[in-house]
């Protein structure tokens, strides 16, 4: 390579594309996310669209149940588009329901995370302007605490069974209500029950609404974790864009009509709603969903009835599935690819997903700022490479230093993003927005990257997260990685911690796979490895590591404690 940046050495990375994946996409394939769903439907009606807890919809029910709800909103609530309706739902058939249904009444979907503590809940409820709110029964109870500080009109409710089939809709209902008391106690005066609310709209004519590039699809919470929690406002032609790159880049590998994707990571987040709810939908895919995917011998009991084709998930996931009994013998016959993201994926965990599977995990790089895909590792490459993989199509990358200048060849650089999947900006938020885009329309990622010679890209760490040792840079990423390659060691996570000689040392935390493992056989173990001030200082043994809703490992809460 020659030259001195990512940005004038043109994209080499095209070299490296698997057969058949095109440089470019064509933008103008749909207007919105709405005509991807009705184009599934259209051509897949008959075929099954989402499964849970054994029941499912046909693209023809989800085409008309969406249909219902998008009525129910124009007609009965009266909602003109560009109003915002939240959506507190985890993983069930009612999320694809009525989130597309939001979208074809011309309104914007504002994903909320259930298990938010109402602090949380009120802070994006009023940032968002939400009028409604679809909400699980289950988490009325934090609803009911601030809705009174809220602008939200309507609460609209349901309950885990209510898309099942009588008789399977009652009992279950009773058995989550009842039995296993997974509702507590709430009192909302004047909510409308869901499956009401879709008899109403069914009632009424649909009015289809006029949607294109430049409206406004989906609110998408982040940031939570490092400050106040910001709106990335991402456009119908942001999400489009997004499912067109990543279909064309899984081409080689999918088989409309003929695909079964495993969803286990939240719909409400962008990594599932993009990669699997949407890409999975527009070939006519089946996503079955897992509401829980934290009870591991569920997962995997629920993984047993399926021949599924494709996995997407966190390193998390990955490697409690791995450490679960009973997965290392479930049919893999079937699996075509396995897509790791929301986090970096340690080499110890792709390396034994391959040994059980037979199949390689592929690690992909995105964020919810450019809804989200980025970079992902061609699938037809074998083996982990320790890289994030190669821009998708019609995205470009450059890599930069704190003055907005391309690093020289070879160099570490902040990774900075430009393409039709990146945000239109933070909600409300011009001075935000103006902190993270630069004049010449890159996203500044907050991530450090370095580009080798063929185009791969791979992630050094966060800014932020960097570790200065006596002058020296440590990764957190590395550490991890070192640590994870323990057998010993089930899970792992490195922060930075202060010191009075070396300005910073570096502390792991771990959890134990094998309780007879000590702090000197683990730093010894360390030592192989590391050069010296990269070896922890500190190693704390734990019961557990703080996750978040996705199960990324949030460092910042082990920094607070160290």
């Amino acid at each position: 390579m020659t030259g001195n940046s990512v940005a004038t050495s043109g994209k080499i990375w095209l070299s490296q594309y698997s057969p058949g994946v095109p440089a470019e996409i064509d933008l103008n394939t749909y207007q919105s996310v709405v005509d991807i769903l009705e184009d599934a439907c259209n051509r897949f009606r008959n075929l099954p669209a989402y499964e849970c807890m054994g029941f499912g919809l046909t693209y023809d029910e989800l085409d008309k149940l969406s249909q219902d709800f998008a009525s129910y909103l124009q007609n009965v609530l009266g909602l003109h588009a560009g109003d915002r309706v939240a959506v507190m739902l985890p993983n069930l058939l009612q999320y694809p329901v009525t989130m597309f249904g939001i979208l074809r009444a011309g309104l914007v979907v504002v994903n909320v995370n259930p298990l938010y503590t109402p602090r949380e809940l009120e802070h994006q409820l009023n940032d968002s302007g939400a009028r409604a709110i679809v909400i699980i029964e289950n988490f009325c109870n934090t609803l009911q605490q601030v809705l009174a500080n809220t602008k939200v009109e309507t609460v609209i409710t349901t309950q885990i069974g209510d898309l099942a089939p009588f008789p399977k809709r009652p009992l279950v209902n009773f058995v989550v209500k009842r039995v296993k008391k997974m509702v507590p106690a709430w009192n909302i005066p004047g909510t409308v029950p869901l499956r009401k609310a879709l008899s109403k709209g069914r009632s009424q004519p649909y009015h289809r609404v006029k949607i294109g590039h430049a409206d406004t699809a989906y609110l998408q919470y982040t940031g939570g974790t490092t400050g106040v929690s910001k709106g990335a406002q991402l456009l119908h032609k942001n999400i489009v864009a997004n499912v067109l790159q990543a279909r064309s880049w899984l081409s080689g590998n999918l088989q409309e009509g003929k695909e079964l994707i495993i969803t286990a990571l939240p719909l409400y987040h962008i990594f599932a709603l993009t990669a699997n709810c949407l890409v999975f939908l527009s070939v006519g895919g089946k996503n079955v969903l897992i509401p829980n995917p934290r009870d591991m011998p569920g997962f995997v009991a629920e993984l047993a009835k399926h021949k599924f084709t494709a996995f997407t998930g966190v390193n998390t996931l990955f490697n409690g599935l791995l450490n679960t009994p009973g997965f290392a013998a479930l049919d893999f016959s079937s699996l075509r690819f396995t897509l790791g993201g929301g986090a970096a994926v340690q080499q110890a965990v792709a390396e034994r997903w391959k040994q059980v599977t037979g199949k390689p995990l592929s690690e992909a790089y995105g964020l919810t700022e450019t809804s989200p895909a980025v970079c992902i590792n061609p699938i037809t490459s074998l083996e982990w490479n320790g890289t994030i993989g190669l821009p998708i199509p019609s995205t470009d990358i450059a890599l930069r230093d704190d003055d907005n200048r391309n690093v020289a060849a070879g160099e570490p650089g902040e990774l900075c993003v430009r393409g039709p999947q990146v945000m239109a900006g933070y909600w409300n938020r011009p001075e935000e927005t103006a902190k993270v885009m630069t004049p010449d329309g890159y996203l500044r990622t907050g991530d450090i990257a370095t580009m080798n010679e063929r185009g791969f890209f791979a992630i050094v760490d966060r800014k932020k997260d960097m570790i200065i040792v006596s002058g020296f840079n440590v990764y957190p990423n590395e550490i991890e990685d070192v640590v994870a390659k323990h057998p010993g060691v089930l899970e792992c996570a490195c922060v930075g911690i202060p010191d009075d000689k070396t300005g910073e040392a570096v502390k792991v935390c771990v959890v134990k796979k094998d309780e007879s493992l000590t702090v000197a056989a683990l730093r010894e173990h360390c030592k192989s490895y590391l050069t010296g001030y990269k070896v922890p200082k500190v190693i704390e043994f734990r019961t557990d590591l703080p996750k978040s809703p996705i199960g990324k490992i949030l460092r910042k809460e082990l920094r607070g404690k160290a």
